[in-house]
């Protein structure tokens, strides 16, 4: 896949970005916070989590007590989608992508829940493919938290390399 495809591939997969031209980003429900920061060559997205495009929180809950590792990795699926929209919106296109440098994770959990690891991957699977393994897998974390803002399962802080 030639690196300028991302866009036609987003559209081959009949994946649906949010716009956040149309409907502003909705970090700014959660408190004081911009939609993204560029420095350089860096794009530093803001907190991202699975909210749908009226800011409603799609699988709210505590993985192992409310969610299934499936619904989980769901819901960093939907927050990968919601990072491609505000990549979109901040670099115009999704073909200025150089790379995923890297996501740090947060998932919510019980205190016995250990596959954190298995939810992350619904959001690296999907950076992965969208712009293929050498340019959508960066570095990764993932973190088990007590909680998140009005009871999200799952947030994602993610930064992106510009191609000029």
């Amino acid at each position: 896949m030639s690196r300028t495809d991302y866009e036609a591939r987003v559209a081959e997969l009949g994946l649906e970005l949010p716009d956040y031209s149309s409907r502003p980003y909705y970090g700014a429900d959660y408190g004081s916070m911009k939609p993204h920061h560029i420095t350089g060559n860096l794009l530093f997205l803001g907190g991202h989590t699975a909210d749908d495009d009226q800011g409603n929180v799609r699988f709210a809950g505590r993985l192992g007590q409310d969610l299934t590792v499936e619904e989980g990795y769901q819901a960093a699926r939907l927050t990968a989608l919601n990072c491609l929209g505000g990549i979109r919106y901040a670099l115009g296109s999704l073909d200025r992508v150089a790379s995923v440098v890297r996501s740090l994770c947060f998932v919510v959990t019980t205190p016995e829940f250990e596959d954190v690891h298995k939810v992350s991957s619904g959001a690296t699977d999907l950076f992965r493919d969208v712009f293929g393994p050498e340019v959508g897998l960066g570095g990764r974390a993932t973190i088990g938290v007590m909680s998140l803002a009005r009871r999200s399962s799952f947030e994602v802080w993610v930064t992106v390399e510009i191609r000029d």
